[in-house]
């Protein structure tokens, strides 16, 4: 029996529909094709440095690509993350979010890009509390000796951050708001140089992360008088938390993950968020991220974004209670 127009045209539909759907697959599970470029907001040498090789180098074994670990440090994070968010969202543009480029800097100041609407949630990787530090030539073993130092010697000493609007920045401008203080800020270009100069004395203070700041605690180079964390962290559990020492509301987690350009391909997102998942629950991926103070985070896309929202509400909220200005 001869097909009519119509029939005949139902059935090419039907045949190439068929044939699509297989191919659509095909060129998703494919990915990656080419290598994958991951975009670091610091400088090399930090913590969040050392985070992205060490992800980047599994991921690289894992899907069969070369990652490449590429450092844009300036701005706190803010001209990396727009850099992430003008590429093409195929997958082969990713980077390494953390709190300043999607938790503190949407909370503080104007931005050329939206944190939620032009990036893709993929996973998050762990979390540190930030550490209150001074420089061995500060005269204070303890919070309430610094606390009495400054106010002793007002405006004369100054603090690092790893920029303006960086967890670092925040937390060291509200313990100044609590604490009644003033020390002067000087922002750097990210949490190695920050470092640096506080080694060097060209700053007495900073607030880095945990992982950034350990070993330099450890070498005794540097002076550890407070955790943000609401318990005591197992690798220094002779450091009492700032909430112990009746300082409330420092509980900030300077946290880490990868985000993508807007409109990822949900495959893509699952094969990367399956993967890092594994990578961070594997035992020897744990230890050195332990080692490092950083605490592993596993969470699915979906949660990784509602988290990243949170933050910065919470912070929104900070900075309006306790009337932070960033300059």
């Amino acid at each position: 029996m001869k097909l009519n127009r119509r029939q005949s045209i139902k059935t090419i539909c039907a045949v190439l529909a068929g044939t699509a759907i297989p191919h659509m697959a095909n060129a998703q599970a494919e990915w990656p094709t080419k290598q994958i470029r991951l975009i670091v907001p610091v400088a090399p040498g930090g913590s969040a440095d050392m985070l992205a090789r060490t992800l980047g180098e599994r991921l690289g074994k894992a899907f069969g690509q070369t990652v490449i670990v590429d450092n844009i440090s300036g701005g706190g994070g803010t001209i990396a993350t727009q850099t992430t968010a003008r590429a093409a969202g195929d997958g082969h543009t990713l980077m390494l979010s953390y709190s300043a480029t999607h938790g503190t800097n949407p909370a503080v100041r104007k931005l050329p890009y939206d944190a939620v609407n032009d990036f893709t949630p993929v996973a998050m990787i762990g979390g540190t509390p930030n550490v209150l530090v001074v420089n061995n030539s500060v005269d204070a073993t303890n919070l309430k000796q610094f606390i009495a130092y400054l106010k002793a010697n007002p405006a004369k000493y100054s603090y690092g951050s790893a920029g303006q609007g960086t967890l670092t920045h925040l937390a060291m401008e509200q313990f100044k708001e609590t604490t009644r203080t003033f020390m002067v800020h000087v922002p750097y270009r990210g949490g190695s140089p920050m470092m640096t100069d506080l080694l060097g004395g060209q700053t007495q203070a900073a607030f880095p992360s945990l992982s950034t700041a350990l070993q330099h605690i450890r070498s005794g180079r540097i002076r550890a008088l407070a955790v943000t964390s609401l318990q005591r962290h197992p690798a220094l559990p002779n450091v009492p938390t700032l909430e112990e020492l009746g300082l409330k509301g420092f509980g900030g987690v300077q946290w880490y993950g990868i985000h993508g350009p807007a409109n990822m391909p949900r495959q893509t997102v699952k094969r990367l968020n399956d993967e890092i998942n594994k990578q961070i629950n594997s035992s020897e991926l744990r230890e050195k991220l332990s080692g490092d103070a950083i605490n592993v985070m596993p969470m699915m896309p979906e949660q990784f974004g509602e988290y990243v929202k949170n933050d910065m509400t919470q912070w929104a909220h900070l900075v309006k209670t306790r009337k932070l200005e960033v300059d």
